[in-house]
């Protein structure tokens, strides 16, 4: 039996002994779990692969020669290509040819073209023109086609008013209808925009409106209904979070793709009148086959297909991460 003990040998008063004890009422609904940040967890699933840490730096140099090398070396789209276009020795060198010609230097390194300018320079200026053009018209059609696709799946009126319009543009083939705007208009950088933006939203919105159709019903979107949500905060607040993964896979694969088309319609001489990577390439097709010209027609083609699979791969990799379920 275990043994009674004598309270009054530890020296205190019944009072000290027998003292109640406040409780916290909030303690209750306190949550003994690691606080969760939802863009913490991203960048966490993100950097866990070593890959995306080497994607990020040659993604972060391809950005530095884009934008930053042109403005400090003072590159003059007007001026620097026809340098040297009165000196017959400076044009089609191969590096270790111009080098030998003008000294060493990082502007030398991929030789001359037709004009005797530098192609590296001509290289990076032209990606930064291409470069932005494709982030202008991403942002602008995936701005636009996430907003009317969510209004899109929450109203049935607009459903199939859109849903004909969708039907009717989807099967216009979109290169067609892109060098016809550019034809009609002058392949100016804002024509191009104007092209590739005026319906190129439409098929971004569909796909955001079948997401909604999907999300809009779930038990705690049906939950805020009851308790009288606004429309517009259930989509802000429960839908348009839930598809942040979604949203980020549609701009890797959207931002590639208008580099690949202002490639292409320059390539076949419907595309830009600046100096972008895809007027370079058209300019230096005849480089192509030529002994030691290939460079001028190479080096716009590499760094356009180096952009487009870093871009792609960050961010299909980001979209992955931004899957709340990769976070467990």
């Amino acid at each position: 039996m275990e043994e009674l003990i004598d309270l009054r040998r530890f020296g205190l008063t019944e009072a000290e002994l027998f003292a109640p004890v406040s409780v916290d009422q909030t303690m209750s609904e306190h949550i003994d779990a690691p606080v969760y940040s939802y863009w913490g967890s991203v960048f966490r699933v993100f950097f866990r692969k070593k890959l995306n840490l080497v994607l990020l730096l040659l993604l972060a140099a391809i950005l530095v020669f884009t934008y930053v090398y042109p403005a400090v070396i003072g590159y003059d789209s007007t001026v620097d290509p026809y340098v040297n276009l009165l000196d017959p020795g400076a044009k089609h060198l191969r590096p270790d040819q111009a080098i030998a010609k003008f000294g060493p230097g990082l502007k030398w390194i991929l030789g001359t073209g037709a004009s005797g300018q530098s192609t590296f320079d001509a290289v990076w200026y032209g990606a930064g023109i291409s470069l932005s053009l494709a982030l202008v018209c991403a942002l602008i059609n995936l701005t636009i086609g996430v907003a009317v696709g969510t209004v899109w799946g929450f109203s049935e009126k607009i459903d199939r008013f859109m849903t004909e319009v969708y039907n009717v543009v989807a099967n216009v083939p979109y290169i067609l209808l892109i060098s016809v705007i550019v034809l009609i208009l002058s392949a100016s950088f804002w024509s191009m925009v104007f092209a590739l933006t005026v319906t190129g939203w439409i098929g971004i919105a569909y796909f955001i409106r079948t997401q909604v159709l999907v999300i809009r019903n779930r038990e705690y979107n049906l939950a805020s209904r009851c308790l009288g949500t606004p429309l517009w905060r259930i989509a802000v607040k429960n839908i348009l979070p839930f598809m942040t993964s979604v949203i980020v896979t549609l701009a890797a694969a959207e931002i590639p793709s208008y580099i690949s088309y202002e490639v292409f319609l320059s390539f076949i001489g419907m595309g830009l009148e600046d100096q972008s990577l895809g007027k370079l390439i058209e300019t230096s097709q005849n480089a192509m086959l030529t002994p030691g010209w290939e460079l001028e027609f190479w080096s716009p083609v590499a760094v356009a297909s180096i952009i487009t699979v870093v871009l792609y791969v960050v961010g299909q990799n980001l979209g992955d991460a931004s899957d709340p379920r990769t976070h467990l």
